[in-house]
C-alpha cells in the first residue's frame, strides 16, 4: 500500500543528504527536467508505525535474550549449569512468566530456538508474551565474520535467505526484529568497516519492512579502547551518518524503525570515567546531530555497565523532553541478578522473577527520568566489561 506521508526523495535529488535538488530546474536547450521520487509502497506500512509506537511507549522498554545457543551457555556456565535446551528453555521461561513484566516492558528479542519453543506446560512463549502486551521480536542476525581488507574489523552475515526467514517469523508471531553489527575504534575504524556496517544494516532494515517487521539498527561502537569520550563522539557521528544516508537510499521508512545504538561514553581503558551528566550531555548531542525526529524510539544498549551504571545513564538522558522516546533493550543489565538469584534452582524462580521485576521498574523509571540509585544493591552495581563484546 502506497502510503504518501511516507515518500522519500532518492540520494540523487535528497537535499537532506546535503546535496542540492535539482527539483524545478531547467537544463539547457531542453524542456522542463522530470525527476521520479522513489515511494516507500508496503502493505506493511501502516502496521509497522503502530508496532514501533507500541514499543515506545512511555515507561516502558526492550528486554533482549536474544544471546546465541553459544553465548546463553555461558551465562549459564557462571552458575555452574551445563548448556543444554532443557537449561536454556527453564531460564528463559523464568524470564517470559513473569507475572507484571509488561508494565515495565514492551517488547522481548527473542533467539529463534526460543519463538519457536513453549513452556513445560505446552503453551507458546510468544502468547506468553502477548499476554502481558510484550511484542515479540526476534534475532535474524546470523553474526560477526572478519571482514576482508579491513584492519582486523568484522562485518555481520545474514543476508542471505533474510526475506523468506522474516517471513515464517512473522508467521511465528515476531513483529519486530534486531541486526548486531560492530564497530571498534581501536581498529580505526576503517572507512571499509563503517561502510559495510551501514550499508548491511540499511538492507536488512529493507528486507524487515517488506515482511512486516520493524527493524532494530544496532551499529554498536565497542567499549574496547583506552580513547577519551571525545573519540567517541567522533566515531559515533560518522558511523550514524553513513547509516541514516543508506537507511535513505534504501527507502526505508523512518517512522517504522528503531534504534539501539551505544551510549556515548569513554573507552573501558580510559584513565578517568565519566558521570551520567557527562554521559547523558555527549550522547543526546550526537543523537541530535544525526537522528531524525521521525525516529520513534532510541532503545539504548547497556554496554558493560553495570546495572546500576546503565539505569543512571538513562535516567540522565530524560531529564528533559526528547524529540524520541529514549529508553532501554537491556539484556545484562536486566538480567545480572536475576541469574545469580536463580541458580538454576526451581525453589529460587519467583525470588528471580522479583528481581527481574526490580531491574525493570528501575529502568522504567529511568526513562520518565524518575529514577534515584539510592538503595541499590552491591550486586546492581557490579560491572562486567568483557572485551569486543559489550552486549
Amino acid at each position: 500500500m502506497a502510503c504518501a506521508s511516507f515518500v522519500k526523495l532518492n540520494a540523487a535529488s535528497s537535499s537532506w543528504m546535503g546535496q542540492k535538488s535539482s527539483l524545478g530546474k531547467r537544463s539547457p536547450g531542453s524542456s522542463t527536467r522530470r525527476v521520479s521520487l522513489s515511494t516507500r509502497a508496503s502493505s506493511y506500512t501502516e502496521e509497522l508505525v503502530r508496532t514501533a509506537k507500541s514499543i515506545a511507549s512511555p515507561g516502558r522498554g526492550i528486554l533482549a535474550i536474544d544471546e546465541s545457543n553459544a553465548t546463553c551457555g555461558k551465562r549459564l556456565a557462571s552458575i555452574s549449569l551445563d548448556n543444554t535446551e532443557t537449561n536454556r528453555q527453564a531460564y528463559r521461561q523464568l524470564l517470559l512468566t513473569t507475572p507484571g513484566l509488561g508494565e515495565y516492558i514492551s517488547g522481548a528479542i527473542l533467539f529463534e530456538e526460543t519463538l519457536y519453543q513453549s513452556t513445560t506446560d505446552g503453551k507458546k512463549f510468544v502468547d506468553c508474551l502477548r499476554d502481558e502486551n510484550i511484542v515479540p521480536g526476534i534475532k535474524v542476525d546470523k553474526g560477526l565474520v572478519p571482514l576482508p581488507g579491513s584492519n582486523n574489523e568484522s562485518w555481520c552475515q545474514g543476508l542471505d535467505g533474510l526475506a523468506s526467514r522474516s517471513a515464517e517469523y512473522y508467521k511465528q508471531g515476531a513483529r519486530f526484529a534486531k541486526w548486531r553489527t560492530v564497530v571498534s575504534i581501536p581498529c580505526g575504524p576503517s572507512a571499509l568497516a563503517i561502510k559495510e556496517a551501514a550499508w548491511g544494516l540499511a538492507r536488512y532494515a529493507a528486507i524487515s519492512q517488506d515482511n512486516g517487521l520493524v527493524p532494530i539498527v544496532e551499529p554498536e561502537i565497542l567499549l574496547d579502547g583506552d580513547h577519551p569520550i571525545d573519540r567517541t563522539l567522533e566515531v559515533a557521528e560518522k558511523v550514524w551518518a553513513e547509516v541514516f544516508y543508506y537507511l535513505a537510499e534504501n527507502n526505508v521508512v523512518f517512522e517504522g524503525i528503531l534504534l539501539k545504538p551505544s551510549m556515548v561514553t569513554p573507552g573501558a581503558e580510559h584513565k578517568e570515567k565519566a558521570s551520567p551528566d557527562t554521559i547523558a550531555k555527549y550522547t543526546l548531542t550526537m543523537l541530535k546531530r544525526r537522528v531524525p525526529p521521525a525516529v520513534p524510539g532510541i532503545m539504548f544498549l547497556s554496554g558493560g555497565q553495570s546495572e546500576a551504571e546503565a539505569t543512571l545513564n538513562l535516567n540522565a538522558m530524560n531529564q528533559s523532553p526528547n524529540p524520541w522516546h529514549v529508553s532501554f533493550s537491556y539484556a545484562r543489565a536486566l538480567q545480572n541478578t536475576v541469574l545469580k538469584t536463580w541458580q538454576g534452582r526451581p525453589e529460587n524462580v519467583e525470588p528471580a522473577q522479583k528481581s527481574l521485576l526490580v531491574r525493570a521498574k528501575a529502568n522504567s523509571l529511568a526513562q520518565l527520568g524518575r529514577y534515584s540509585a539510592e538503595g541499590e544493591s552491591e550486586e546492581a552495581k557490579k560491572g562486567m566489561f568483557v572485551k569486543g563484546y559489550t552486549y
